[in-house]
């Protein structure tokens, strides 16, 4: 089965049988079109940096498989209340000046209370003052605190589908795969851009990791963003003994996410720790252009920064928003002090 590039441009009514098609091209074929795709709408030497800050630790009451931070999973995890607004912003300082464009939330709840609305409108004001893309990954968010966020200027919110609706129950069952549904419209309405992904390597097969991108591409508009995380197995979490995530089945994954989303931004996120410098150059070959340029997820680790500037320099790669005034030293210096906040090996997800 072949497709033409014109035949990938903004699709909403793709088929399970058509991307499994695209699955089984030849890997050169489809990171041929992937790439040719991708220099449609992006600067192929252009990527995009966000750094992700835990503003609320743990204690969740979900049961997501993967999630250290829920309560129910015995993962040594020191539950934190919601971080006071001066400590957000010193990490958001440092991460602008570390050349990050979009600063990054999580908090680790079901929904939301209407009680942490006010300071989470605060910190998205004060973040987008020092001329930062603001994101958000909260959980299930009400009608009314959808355009609370909104008004507030929040740019995006990240809100996971995880996995195909199938598989879906073997991940999570405290919520349906149509709250996250109802959650993802609830944003778009409110005015909000779309973040949303899923994780590979959880035991599903490449028809779930096909059901998933359909879900994703099929939405009334698809997301601005499309995190691609691979699973962290973090001991205590019902998943952590799960096995390895083929190498290449990721690639494949990353490549047919641009071909059925050519404008979206595809974010090298979770398990990159995992990844040598060959297997994130292929990544990029391959269509993603946004990575969390951070040493910790929330709490679990990723490539430090400096192996990161060195890896993008290698490539040829620049930031979307390079700072050439600043020095390697003091840019690396400034990121080390937003990332290091907390050197627990046990958090990640709720964000992508």
């Amino acid at each position: 089965m072949s497709f033409s590039n014109e035949e990938f441009v903004v699709r909403n009514d793709w088929r399970r049988d058509e991307v499994l098609a695209l699955f089984s091209k030849p890997f050169n074929d489809l990171l041929y079109e992937a790439q040719s795709m991708h220099r449609r709408f992006f600067d192929p030497n252009s990527v995009q940096l966000s750094t992700l800050l835990s503003i609320k630790t743990g204690a969740c009451p979900e049961d997501c498989k993967y999630c250290p931070q829920s309560a129910r999973y015995d993962t040594g995890l020191k539950k934190e209340k919601l971080l006071h607004i001066d400590n957000v912003m010193e990490a958001a300082k440092a991460a602008k000046s570390s050349g990050a464009t979009r600063f990054c939330m999580g908090a680790a709840w079901r929904s939301p209370h209407d009680r942490d609305i006010p300071s989470l409108i605060q910190m998205i004001s004060e973040v987008k003052a020092l001329g930062m893309e603001t994101c958000m990954t909260l959980g299930m968010l009400s009608e009314g605190q959808a355009e609370k966020l909104a008004d507030a200027g929040l740019d995006y919110y990240n809100h996971n589908l995880d996995t195909s609706p199938e598989y879906y129950k073997e991940i999570i069952t405290t919520r349906t795969y149509q709250d996250r549904l109802e959650t993802l419209s609830k944003v778009r309405q409110a005015g909000m851009k779309v973040c949303s992904g899923g994780i590979l390597g959880m035991g599903e097969d490449q028809n779930d990791r096909a059901g998933l991108l359909v879900e994703l591409a099929n939405l009334p508009s698809h997301p601005d963003s499309v995190p691609i995380n691979m699973l962290v197995k973090v001991p205590g979490t019902p998943l952590s003994d799960a096995d390895d995530f083929e190498p290449f089945e990721y690639i494949r994954t990353i490549a047919v996410t641009r071909l059925m989303m050519p404008k979206s931004y595809v974010r090298l996120s979770a398990g990159r720790e995992q990844m040598n410098e060959q297997m994130q150059a292929l990544a990029f070959l391959a269509g993603a252009n946004s990575i969390f340029y951070c040493e910790k997820l929330l709490t679990t680790s990723n490539p430090k920064s400096n192996e990161d500037l060195q890896l993008l320099e290698k490539l040829g790669i620049r930031s979307e928003a390079y700072y050439e005034e600043q020095p390697d030293s003091q840019r690396e210096s400034d990121l080390y002090r937003v990332c290091a906040e907390s050197r627990d090996e046990n958090l990640y997800y709720r964000a992508g």
